[in-house]
Order: structure tokens, then C-alpha cells, then sequence
């Protein structure tokens, strides 16, 4: 054999072994092909649309408000005699309060062939009636099953209907990649269902600031309001995110939308379906990002994961052995790179079960496996509505434990009395007193529960001196009694 044909046929071998390797390459690979010829870009979303879209609906919330008096004297039952209204003479006169009906628009997409519907919180937050309406124009009244602000997500139930709803199935989130092409379905403007496509952007957008859990798919599919609570899907008809926010300058798309990933969109449902209440698991640490300066002391090539900056006696992140200047850069197989993403990695993880914390230390990377389970609530919350002239009249105030700390959005280390709500246009909203706000001392005298509180608000001080404690800072105030 010539030493031609033997290079001839080296050279025809390893062709074929790098075929074999391409066409038995992994499976997401072959999935994802850019289009080969002019004639692949003809082909069609329809057969994802007609799939999808009947699950989709748009959802009609109304709340029923008063309308207030133009003027500030009809507040006032002397004047209201004369000029009639609530309170006074009969008849409609110019101070009298008038029932009107406001009604917001968006969408919704049924997740369940019951009449499941998962929308935003933000549609539906302050609805007295929620109604429906399908594809092919039947309409239902819809009941509220789950309100969460923290995801801006809301679960409602189709209600009367014995029937089976088209409905949408989960996809697993985690799989998304940038670059992916994904429809987005909903009601734009009130014009109709309507379908818009693009690509997968960014992932894991943090800092947008329209929910607490930060993990955003980002999109160029065009998205628009009243798109709020609508599906986008992937090529296989699949919810992949619920279409949440758009950033815009005019109010229109500008080709950057955002949607929840629908791994935290299924534990919502999840949750709906154990009686209502969102239980996310609590891990009983603080923690911040790695900046430039501190991945440059740790030794990292690049900043990542988040520092352990406290732990709680007795709470899961110490039983677990995590110690403060830990550096945390992965929640089970998920890579963690700021709080956000921790946040959202860890929220997600169901009560009950265990999952691990990949930890860097000086002396090398260690894991730690973790409990789920709920924030406690060490204290009674002893919940009182402070009344009478004082700075606090019209709080709701509750006793601060790491379950307290949490549905008000605090770190799980603070104690004392924390303010939970504010009556509309209380004496405590008209100071600037907000919800979590934590008093800390009046005229000198700390508070240390709600019954503190509410007994140092009953005293009747010429200037009241107020130590409150907002967003990791304290807040001094002066006040005329």
C-alpha cells in the first residue's frame, strides 16, 4: 500500500469517526439548529400558537371605591347637614361620597385542565371580581386562591365549571439558554390575544426591582401592558416564564421584557394547592455580594457567589456548620452569584426535604447539607393596632421573630416591635412611619414588644423622640406632641 492511499484512508476514517462523534453528540445540541437554507425560514409558529394560545386568557379584575368629596368640608358632619349627603340632609348633594367601579386588564394562563389560572399579583392585588375570558370568547368568574407580592404571582380557580380547560404544561426553566426562541401570548393594549416572537435574551436578570425574588428571563419578544401574567413559551408549546414587566422610557416595548422563570411559577401552584399559604424555606444567615475588591482578597479569578456575613444561633445555616466568612457558590447543582440568585435558588427548594451549599473556605471547597424548613416564630406576634394621639395612631404593629421578619421583608435578627400596616390616611402613614419600619425607642425609652409600645404611646409628651430602624438604618425624629 502506497503511503498515499494509506493517508487516503486515515484521512476517510477520521471523517467518519467525527460524524459518528457529531450525530451521537448530546441531545440539546442537535435540538437547537440554526436554519441551513432560505427554505427553513419559511416554516411556521402556528402549529406552537394553536397548541398554547387556548390556555391563555385574559383576565378582568374590578374593585368597587368611593369617591371622596371635592371639597374638605364635606369631611366635616356640620357642613354636611347644609349641603347634604352621607351623614346630613337626604339627596344627592355636592358632598355626597358616589360608588364608581374601576377595572384593570391582563392575562392569565391555565396551568391545569381543573381551571388553574397563574397570573400576576399586580392584576388582580386589590380586585373585588375577577372574571375570564377564553379564546373562543366564553367567559367565568374567577375566585382567588393565592396571592403572593413577594413573586408578584396571584393563582386563581375557574369557578362553577365542570368541565376540562385546555391548559399549558411546565418546562423546566433551568434548561432555557440565550439565544432559545420563545412566543409570547397575551392581551396587549386590549386589543385581543395576541402572539409575539423573539429569542431569550439574558437569563438570571437580577436587580430589575419589580419582585423580591430577582431571576428574570429577559426577552425581545415583544411585550406590552396587558401582556402581564401571559405565557411565554418554548418551541415545544411548553410555560417556560410568565410575562411579568417590561423596561420602557414610553410605556410601549422597547424589545426588553421580563418573565418569571416558571420553576418558581410551578412552586407557587404548589403551594395554592397545600392550602394556600406561600412556605419558603429559611436558611438563618446574611449574606452580601463579592465585589471586585473582595473576590481580589479571596483569591478569585473573578467576583461570584455571596459572603456569609451572619448566622443565627440554633437556625439551619448553623446546625448546617456554615460560618460567617463562608463564600457560597452553589445551591444544590445551581451556581449562585449574588444574593438574588441565592434567593431565588434556594426559595424554590420545598420545605422539608434537605438540599447542599457548595462553600469556599481557606483550606478548600466543602459542602454542606442544609434542612428546608419555615422561619419560625419564636415569639407570639401579639398583632394590636396602636389608637389614640400619638405619632402611631392607625399602626398595625407585631411582635418581630425570623416568621414575622419575613413576611415583612426584615432581616431575621431583628427583634422589638415592627410595623406591619398603616390605616389609609392614619395619623402614623401622615408622619412617614411605613410598613416595616421597627421602633426602636420613644422619648428614650426602648421597645422591646408590642405592648411597649402601645403603653409608651398613650403617654402625652410635649415632643416625641423617635429611634426607628428602616432598611438597615436608623431613623431619628422629632415631633410636637
Amino acid at each position: 500500500m502506497t503511503a498515499n492511499a494509506f493517508a487516503g484512508r486515515t484521512f476517510l476514517a477520521m471523517a467518519a469517526l467525527a460524524f459518528l462523534a457529531i450525530a451521537s453528540g448530546p441531545a440539546t445540541a442537535q435540538e437547537r439548529t440554526a436554519p441551513r437554507d432560505a427554505s427553513e425560514l419559511q416554516l411556521s409558529f402556528a402549529p406552537i400558537v394553536r397548541a398554547a394560545a387556548p390556555a391563555v386568557v385574559n383576565v378582568y379584575a374590578s374593585r368597587t371605591v368611593q369617591s371622596r368629596p371635592v371639597s374638605p368640608f364635606f369631611d366635616d358632619p356640620f357642613f354636611r347637614r347644609f349641603f347634604g349627603g352621607p351623614g346630613g340632609a337626604p339627596g344627592q348633594g355636592p358632598g355626597h361620597s358616589r360608588e364608581r367601579v374601576e377595572s384593570s386588564l391582563g392575562s392569565g394562563v391555565i396551568v391545569s385542565a381543573d381551571g388553574i389560572i397563574v397570573t400576576n399579583n399586580h392584576v388582580i392585588a386589590e380586585a373585588d371580581a375577577v372574571r375570564v375570558a377564553l379564546s373562543d370568547r366564553r367567559e367565568f368568574d374567577a375566585e382567588i386562591v393565592l396571592k403572593d407580592e413577594r413573586t408578584d404571582l396571584a393563582i386563581l380557580k375557574v369557578r362553577d365549571a365542570n368541565e376540562t380547560f385546555p391548559h399549558i404544561e411546565f418546562a423546566d426553566s433551568d434548561t432555557l439558554q440565550v439565544g432559545d426562541i420563545v412566543l409570547a401570548i397575551g392581551n396587549p393594549f386590549g386589543v385581543g390575544q395576541t402572539v409575539t416572537q423573539g429569542i431569550v435574551s439574558a437569563l438570571a436578570r437580577t436587580r430589575v426591582g419589580v419582585t423580591d425574588y430577582q431571576f428574570f428571563i429577559q426577552t425581545d419578544a415583544a411585550i406590552n401592558p396587558g401582556n402581564s401574567g401571559g405565557a411565554l413559551v418554548d418551541m415545544k408549546g411548553r410555560l417556560v416564564g410568565i410575562n411579568t414587566a417590561i423596561f420602557s422610557r414610553s410605556g410601549g416595548s422597547n424589545g426588553i421584557g421580563f418573565a418569571i422563570p416558571s420553576n418558581m411559577v410551578r412552586f407557587v401552584v404548589q403551594a395554592s394547592e397545600g392550602g394556600g399559604t406561600v412556605r419558603r424555606p429559611w436558611l438563618g444567615a446574611s449574606m452580601q455580594s463579592v465585589s471586585a475588591e473582595i473576590a481580589e482578597a479571596l483569591g478569585l479569578d473573578r467576583p461570584s457567589g455571596v459572603l456569609v456575613t451572619e448566622v443565627g444561633e440554633g437556625s439551619p445555616a448553623d446546625r448546617s456548620g456554615l460560618k460567617v466568612g463562608d463564600l457560597i457558590t452553589r445551591v444544590g447543582d445551581a451556581e449562585v452569584t449574588d444574593p438574588d440568585s441565592f434567593g431565588y435558588r434556594f426559595a424554590t427548594r420545598p420545605i422539608g426535604s434537605t438540599t447542599t451549599l457548595t462553600v469556599l473556605r481557606p483550606r478548600g471547597e466543602t459542602t454542606l447539607a442544609v434542612m428546608l424548613e419555615p422561619a419560625p416564630e419564636t415569639v407570639p406576634r401579639d398583632e394590636r393596632v396602636i389608637e389614640g394621639y400619638s405619632p402611631f395612631s392607625g399602626a398595625s404593629v407585631m411582635n418581630l421573630s425570623p416568621a414575622v421578619a419575613e413576611e415583612l421583608r426584615l432581616d431575621g435578627f431583628e427583634e422589638g416591635a415592627g410595623v406591619a400596616a398603616l390605616a389609609e390616611g392614619s395619623t402614623a402613614a401622615r408622619v412617614g412611619l411605613q410598613a416595616g419600619d421597627i421602633i426602636q425607642s420613644i422619648n428614650g425609652r426602648p421597645v422591646d414588644s408590642t405592648r411597649t409600645l402601645e403603653r409608651l404611646a398613650k403617654s402625652d409628651p410635649g415632643v416625641w423622640r423617635l429611634e426607628i430602624r428602616r432598611g438597615g438604618r436608623v431613623l431619628r425624629i422629632a415631633l410636637r406632641g
